[in-house]
């Protein structure tokens, strides 16, 4: 396991989605829809760093299920959503990966009377887009890699990670055979100052 973004790196990549935010928006209404249960952690750090008015709700949606490593069928919840009608709306998830989830949530926003849809992800996976449209705010573009901490899991765990990292084949190898513990916390094993980030 190779750590990508250190906590720090986090940190100052969620002040800088916050300010871009705060430019475009100002201190206008705002509703903001996190994606779970991956944009959980990065919905509660962003919030506290925006202005004005701030509405939350949450949506799921998945297409990564148990130990896959590919995108499957895309599921998508939205029965917590609240009225959007004439709402600007800031879609929240962790990871642009083939974009398939931000597009269809998109759609679906916009179909339930939101005024505006922007979108704002952690992380932007280079060369896995399956479609047209881009996230309107990126934290950071990573390589293709499979990414646990933050949020985001494999198989349930990891999710409690306060870095990213990326999980090599072995690292997922044992996930899959049961040999890994859900309580040890994997050592980093590169130094996140010595990786180039965008």
């Amino acid at each position: 396991m190779d750590v990508l973004l250190s906590a720090a790196d986090l940190a100052a990549g969620i002040e800088r989605l916050a300010a871009a935010v705060r430019r475009e928006i100002g201190r206008r209404p705002l509703t903001v829809v996190g994606v779970l249960t991956g944009g959980l952690v990065l919905v509660a750090d962003l919030i506290r760093r925006l202005e004005g008015p701030v509405q939350i709700s949450m949506v799921w949606a998945s297409s990564y299920r148990g130990t896959a490593t590919a995108p499957g069928a895309l599921e998508l919840r939205l029965d917590l959503l609240p009225d959007l009608t004439g709402q600007e709306v800031l879609l929240v998830d962790d990871i642009f990966d083939t974009g398939r989830t931000l597009e269809a949530l998109v759609r679906e926003l916009r179909r339930r009377g939101a005024a505006s849809v922007r979108s704002l992800v952690l992380l932007r996976k280079a060369g896995r887009a399956e479609v047209a449209m881009q996230p309107d705010f990126v934290g950071f573009d990573i390589p293709d890699a499979f990414v646990v901490g933050y949020g985001l899991d494999f198989d349930g765990a990891w999710r409690h990670l306060p870095y990213l990292a990326a999980l090599d084949s072995a690292d997922i190898a044992a996930a899959r055979a049961g040999q890994r513990s859900h309580d040890a916390e994997p050592a980093p094993q590169a130094d996140p100052a010595s990786l180039s980030r965008a």
